[in-house]
């Protein structure tokens, strides 16, 4: 399912919630926060506004009432009924960390383009900031820990800050990095990976190899695709990798990270078509 659709992110929620929904979501300290002139995610204004609701870890309403959409990040869910209370709770959390951030604030929306894109729902996406002050809101979720990098940022070097500071939160266990269930999954471990089809998942292993046949490259992280994950890439995408410096002949024995939505072709598999999605996690 492409960034457009509905995203259902996977999150199971175990003993360390009582950690995680203790943590508040404070904007970052001056000094952790990126210089606005050197941030490669940082593109022109096409747009301000006076933020009000939030709907969810990543989308809230203008005062105008146009709804906005945060770029390149994921996030668990709003608590829908019949969800556990668990993943219910991690909804909550991701809420509550953009409410802290956006609380009365007059926003800049900016994309690469003159233009904004919109989603299939007409959702404005855009990366965000705080007006005037440089601190951009994806920057805050990502580092505080209630959002990760999405499959979908259209940059190398924006895509490059992003997982540099998703990176912090994790080995500091900020946030909803607490839970043991928001963890970068094993590569080699097929069940663990089935249990997720249908949802954004982060996954990290040695790369056994990379074949091609029939038009696809197939990057294996296993001897049998049953048993461990498989990243594919049509053959005519190489050169989108190639042309930002992910090599994918060069990824066998490697340690990569990759990221995407996990579906089920004779085993899990993780369909790859920006190279974004593709982290060497060695030099990570």
């Amino acid at each position: 399912m492409g960034s457009s659709g509905i995203i259902r992110v996977g999150w199971w929620w175990g003993a360390a919630l009582s950690v995680v929904f203790c943590t508040g979501a404070a904007p970052l300290a001056a000094q952790d926060r990126p210089s606005p002139s050197a941030s490669a995610c940082r593109f022109p204004i096409f747009a301000t506004g006076q933020a009000t609701r939030v709907i969810d870890g990543r989308s809230f309403m203008l005062s105008d009432g146009r709804e906005v959409r945060l770029a390149a990040i994921e996030v668990p869910p709003a608590p829908e009924p019949g969800d556990s209370r668990h993943a219910a709770a991690a909804g909550t959390a991701a809420k509550a960390a953009l409410e802290s951030i956006l609380s009365g604030e007059s926003v800049e929306l900016r994309w690469p383009a003159s233009a904004p894109a919109l989603d299939r729902y007409g959702r404005i996406l855009a990366y965000v900031e705080i007006a005037g002050s440089g601190r951009a809101v994806i920057y805050e979720m990502l580092a505080s820990g209630y959002a990760r990098v999405s499959a979908h940022v259209g940059n190398m070097a924006c895509a490059a800050e992003l997982f540099s500071r998703e990176r912090v939160a994790r080995r500091a266990k900020l946030g909803l990095w607490a839970d043991p269930g928001y963890v970068v999954l094993s590569a080699g471990n097929g069940a663990e990976l089935l249990a997720e089809r249908g949802r954004f998942t982060v996954v990290e292993g040695k790369v056994f190899s990379v074949r091609e046949s029939g038009g696809t490259i197939y990057v294996n992280f296993g001897r049998r695709w049953a048993e461990a994950l498989t990243v594919t890439i049509l053959k005519r995408h190489e050169r989108i990798f190639s042309g930002a410096g992910v090599g994918l002949k060069r990824l066998e024995n490697r340690v990569v990270r990759v990221r995407g939505w996990v579906d089920e072709r004779n085993g899990p598999r993780i369909e790859a078509t920006r190279p974004e999605q593709i982290e060497i996690a060695e030099l990570n």
